[in-house]
C-alpha cells in the first residue's frame, strides 16, 4: 500500500511539477518555490522543537515570504533575476539573516533561548529558501528551462533507481545510524541512473528542445538546439548525483537526531515536503553554480 501510494503521487505531481517548472510565468514560479519553502521549514522548524529550540516561526515565515515576494516582481522592477543580480541580492539576504533573527530573539523573556531560535532561523533559510530561489532563477538563465529540466529527471531518476533497487538487491549497509535503509547497492544504481539521464539529455539536447518547443512549453531562450559535449555532462551528472544523495542523508541527520521517521505527512507515500526536496537542497546550488561559470567563461 504504501508502495502504490509512492507511485500515484509521483504520477499526479511530476506532470504538474514539470508543467509549472517549464512554461509557469515567472512570478508563479517564484510563487510556487516560496511556498514549496515555507512549507519545508515549517517542517524543519518542527523539527527543531525535539533539539530543545524554541522557534521563531512568524519571523521565519515573513522574512522567507518577502524574499520570495520580491523575487517575483523584480522581473518589473529590477535586475534580481539575472545571474548578478541574484547573487548580489541573495548573498544580502544571507548576510542580513542571522542579525534579523537575532534582533528579533533577543526581545525574549528567557535570553538563553534566542540564540538557538536564531541560528535555527538563518539556517533554515540558507538551507531551504535560497536553494529553491536557486531554481527560479536557472529558469532565468540562458537555456535555463533545458538544464532544469536536467536537474530535475537527473534527481528523480537517481531516486527511484536507488530506492527500487536498494530495496530488492541491497545489501550493504551506506550509514546505518543515520539511514538505515539506504545501500551501497542503491548509491551505485543511483549514480548509473543519473550519469545515463545526462547522457541522453546531452546526446538528444536538440530534438528534445525542439519538443518543447514545439509543445510551447518552453521558449527559444530556453532550450539547448545543439548536441552537448558528452564527457562534461557526465562528469556533471555524477557530482548533482553525489550532492543530491548527500542532501538526501544530510535530511536524515537531522530527522534521526530529531526521533522522527518524516519530516511531515503532506505527501502520501512520500512523507513531507523537506523528505520531497532534501535531494534538490544540494543539488540546485551546484548546477546553480556551473551555470553560473559558464556564463563567466564565454
Amino acid at each position: 500500500m504504501e508502495l502504490l501510494k509512492r507511485v500515484l503521487t509521483a504520477v499526479v505531481l511530476i506532470p504538474i511539477v514539470l508543467v509549472l517548472v517549464l512554461r509557469a510565468p515567472m512570478p508563479v514560479l517564484a510563487f510556487v518555490s516560496g511556498t514549496v519553502a515555507l512549507l519545508a521549514i515549517h517542517e524543519l522548524l518542527k523539527l527543531t522543537e525535539n533539539f530543545n529550540i524554541r522557534p521563531l516561526y512568524l519571523a521565519v515565515y515573513i522574512f522567507v515570504g518577502l524574499f520570495f515576494l520580491l523575487i517575483a516582481i523584480s522581473p518589473g522592477l529590477t535586475p534580481a533575476l539575472s545571474t548578478s543580480g541574484f547573487a548580489f541580492f541573495a548573498i544580502c539576504a544571507a548576510a542580513f539573516a542571522p542579525f534579523v533573527f537575532l534582533a528579533i530573539a533577543m526581545r525574549r523573556d528567557e535570553l538563553y533561548s534566542s540564540f538557538p531560535a536564531a541560528m535555527a532561523a538563518t539556517f533554515a533559510f540558507a538551507y531551504i529558501a535560497l536553494p529553491m530561489a536557486f531554481l527560479v532563477q536557472l529558469r532565468e538563465q540562458w537555456e535555463g528551462g533545458f538544464f532544469l529540466l536536467y536537474l530535475l529527471l537527473l534527481v528523480w531518476a537517481g531516486d527511484i533507481f536507488a530506492y527500487f533497487i536498494g530495496k530488492s538487491l541491497g545489501t550493504h549497509r551506506m550509514s546505518p545510524r543515520v539511514s538505515p535503509k539506504k545501500t551501497w547497492e542503491g548509491a551505485v544504481a543511483s549514480v548509473i541512473a543519473s550519469v545515463a539521464v545526462g547522457m541522453l539529455m546531452a546526446h538528444y539536447a536538440a530534438p528534445i528542445s525542439r519538443g518543447l518547443l514545439h509543445a510551447r512549453l518552453i521558449e527559444q531562450r530556453d532550450g539547448v538546439f545543439t548536441e552537448l559535449p558528452i564527457f562534461p555532462i557526465v562528469l556533471l551528472s555524477l557530482v548533482l548525483n553525489i550532492a543530491a544523495q548527500l542532501g538526501d542523508l544530510v535530511e536524515s541527520v537531522i530527522k534521526r537526531g530529531a526521533g522522527a521517521k518524516d519530516s511531515g505527512a503532506i505527501l502520501p507515500g512520500h512523507g513531507g515536503m523537506f523528505d520531497r526536496i532534501d535531494a534538490l537542497l544540494f543539488a540546485a546550488p551546484v548546477l546553480w553554480a556551473y551555470m553560473t561559470w559558464r556564463v563567466l567563461m564565454q
